[in-house]
């Protein structure tokens, strides 16, 4: 069952994080928010904002999410990033699996290549 509401959080969040705008993804998460990455696990907003921060600061990057599937209030979907690293642009694929209650985000797991094996 595909529920376009758990799509448009996701897309909202992706718009977010390429814009580079921190209220927005901030918004779209839950208070208790889980985010765990190929190198980190991170809990929460006072942990969240940070880390978001961090991860658009500097390097401007852009997400296209492709293949989005949607089940209920689960999301997955492979993206593709690209960024500015020493003045030079880098592409790098992304699995995202997403996991929403109440059109917030609740937990993430995405791996950039490279980063971590998928179980």
């Amino acid at each position: 069952m595909v529920d376009d509401r758990v799509a448009a959080a996701v897309h909202e969040h992706v718009r977010a994080f390429s814009k580079g705008d921190l209220p927005a993804l901030m918004a779209g998460l839950a208070d208790d928010a889980v985010w765990i990455t190929g190198r980190t696990t991170v809990r929460g907003r006072a942990e969240l904002e940070p880390f978001f921060r961090e991860a658009i600061a500097g390097l401007h990057p852009t997400l296209v999410v492709e293949n989005l599937l949607v089940d209920r209030d689960r999301a997955a979907c492979q993206m593709t990033e690209t960024l500015l690293w020493d003045g030079a642009e880098r592409s790098y694929s992304i699995a995202a699996f997403f996991t929403l209650r109440d059109g917030l985000i609740v937990t993430a797991k995405v791996y950039r290549e490279g980063t971590a094996e998928l179980d």
